[in-house]
């Protein structure tokens, strides 16, 4: 798939992915994938409708093997939750209690400041039709909501799944502007080159007649030149350039090519 490179080391470890009673396989193996591309590998499965394990969870995984592989299964949330030292719990709804509620931001932040630190965090979340139990709920520390419209605040599991994984990989960035990869870069060409692109532009304007008198011709020139300073064409650039420009001497407006001269090179 586009972006997959199995040649590079994969980044696993951090919080545990806790499903509570999911129903559909492929819905598991969409959290797999999601889970893969932000770092996390720790997935366990609270009573899964289906049984474990499930084809259509691996298929729709698209190859994130090392989490599919990794998955345990238990019979309660209870047991799944036992080794964890701090344990967020998904919802949209209001809960009574006073559990400290937080967006997935500062969630993100958190669970990697609890990581660094040597506990072992986990994140729940529910049922594709209902969601978690008040009790559930009641089984984590802390609540994490999602600024979403309120009118239509549910989430499928592996879009929810997502977003966490998301901020805990952003999380460990070391600026939350940084990038994965940034452009090339370009040694900007010697002014050689650039003064020769601007020539053949200028002599083929004027074997065309664009300039109509001399005034129009050095403000037309300037604004020209202006243009085709600012980017910092490389040198190769500028050869695709004049390339391009030449090419027009080649044709005439219906596209035909035109005739060549005994004179001209061809």
């Amino acid at each position: 798939m586009a972006g997959t490179d199995r040649n590079r080391e994969i980044i696993t470890g951090g919080p545990a992915i806790i499903l509570v009673e999911p129903q559909l396989g492929e819905n598991i193996g969409m959290v797999a994938r999601a889970m893969a591309n932000f770092g996390l590998s720790n997935l366990r499965i609270v009573n899964p409708r289906d049984g474990w394990p499930n084809d259509k969870a691996i298929s729709a995984a698209a190859k994130a093997d090392h989490v599919i592989e990794g998955v345990v299964v238990y019979d309660t949330l209870e047991t799944a939750l036992a080794d964890l030292n701090f344990v967020y719990a998904t919802t949209a709804r209001p809960r009574d209690g006073h559990k400290p509620v937080r967006g997935p931001v500062a969630a993100g932040e958190i669970l990697r400041g609890r990581e660094n630190a040597g506990e072992r965090t986990g994140i729940l979340f529910g049922r594709e039709r209902i969601g978690l139990r008040n009790w559930e709920v009641g089984l984590a520390d802390e609540i994490v909501t999602f600024p979403v419209n309120p009118a239509y605040a549910s989430l499928n599991i592996a879009q929810a799944v997502l977003l966490m994984s998301y901020e805990w990989m952003k999380s460990g960035l070391s600026s939350p502007h940084e990038t994965a990869f940034d452009k090339p870069e370009v040694e900007p060409a010697p002014k050689a080159d650039l003064h020769g692109l601007f020539a053949q532009i200028e002599e083929g304007l004027d074997a065309r007649g664009y300039f109509r008198s001399e005034t129009k011709r050095m403000k037309a020139v300037d604004n020209l030149r202006a243009v085709l300073t600012r980017p910092g064409f490389s040198t190769d650039e500028i050869n695709v350039l004049r390339g391009l420009f030449a090419s027009f001497d080649k044709f005439s407006r219906s596209g035909q090519r035109k005739p060549v001269d005994a004179g001209d090179d061809k």
